[in-house]
């Protein structure tokens, strides 16, 4: 008969050790969806834009030029990094945190067209007389009236705006972003989070003709900044308010675009690029401030009645 194994005292009370398990690229996401989500906008975004910014419509280092479609080499030289960037992000970023049920979460808000007819004249109408009274503020009272062909054009580049630059960027800054920021924070602290992320995700274009190089001054990227941070405030009050509505939110931002680039020249001939975007972050900051007095610093924001585990508010978004 053998002898059993006497088992020491340490042996019996101290645990076998396991080196953590690595943890995969799933996990982090997981851990830090909002982090995960502005990295890989951002890195995807500029990876993709890197051609443009190198070619002759920036930095010259590349002598290539990229060909016109509908009138601005933009369509192929920026467009495709700005889908790879925040719509593409924030579909990866909900299928690995939420899947299938939180992906379905975010596409119903890209189709919430249904909100009360007031908030349909509060973007298409609110955002033109807005400029328009701040064109008047800046270029002295110079006003002319538009061509017939700046008006006709109006309309379809506003449809045109809204499948390149409002569905490339709103499903992201809006419909991923801002409902996580503002479950995390307050409204408050969430619109002056997201406002700098959005404007700095431009930043590499400003080194390109879409910016104005090499002929705009280094003060543009600030002001820039400036009306990102200003306008994002306009924007999450029209979102909070209208149910999370994704169409009304993207006609906001690209009413801005549009009447930027095909009637504000036509009606304030005096204003030029640098002064036009002074304005336009001029007026944003009013309209900001107006509303943060308003509603107290709220911005319309309704928490949602669910908890951290539900699908409107997962626990996703209330982690960074």
């Amino acid at each position: 008969m053998t002898t059993p194994h006497r088992i020491s005292h340490a042996q019996r009370v101290l645990p076998v050790t396991q080196s953590p398990r690595p943890r995969g690229v799933r996990d982090l996401i997981r851990s830090r969806p909002l982090i995960s989500f502005f990295v890989f906008a951002n890195a995807l975004s500029w990876a993709a834009w890197l051609p443009y910014v190198l070619s002759e419509h920036g930095l010259g280092l590349w002598a290539f030029r990229f060909p016109d479609v509908l009138g601005s080499s933009q369509i192929l030289g920026v467009l495709p990094g700005a889908y790879l960037g925040p719509i593409f992000s924030a579909f990866l970023v909900t299928a690995v945190v939420d899947g299938g049920k939180g992906l379905r979460t975010w596409v119903r808000r890209l189709w919430r067209w249904k909100v009360a007819p007031r908030w349909y004249a509060i973007t298409l109408l609110g955002v033109p007389v807005g400029m328009l009274l701040t064109g008047l503020a800046f270029s002295g009272g110079q006003i002319a009236a538009p061509s017939v062909s700046a008006l006709i054009a109006f309309v379809p580049i506003l449809l045109f705006q809204m499948v390149t630059t409002g569905l490339a960027e709103e499903p992201g800054w809006r419909d991923f972003a801002l409902p996580r920021l503002q479950f995390r924070f307050s409204p408050l602290k969430a619109a002056f989070i997201l406002g700098p992320l959005w404007g700095a995700w431009h930043l590499p274009l400003f080194l390109t003709d879409w910016g104005g190089y090499p002929d705009a001054s280094w003060t543009r990227p600030l002001v820039f900044l400036a009306f990102c941070v200003a306008f994002n405030i306009v924007m999450s009050w029209v979102f909070n308010r209208t149910g999370q509505s994704l169409p009304l939110s993207m006609l906001m931002h690209v009413g801005v675009n549009t009447f930027a680039s095909v009637l504000w020249v036509e009606v304030f001939p005096s204003l030029d690029g640098e002064l036009a975007l002074v304005a336009m972050a001029a007026g944003a900051a009013v309209a900001a401030a107006a509303l943060l007095i308003a509603t107290r610093g709220r911005l319309g924001y309704a928490a949602p009645k669910t908890d951290r585990t539900s699908a409107e508010g997962s626990i996703s978004a209330g982690t960074t």
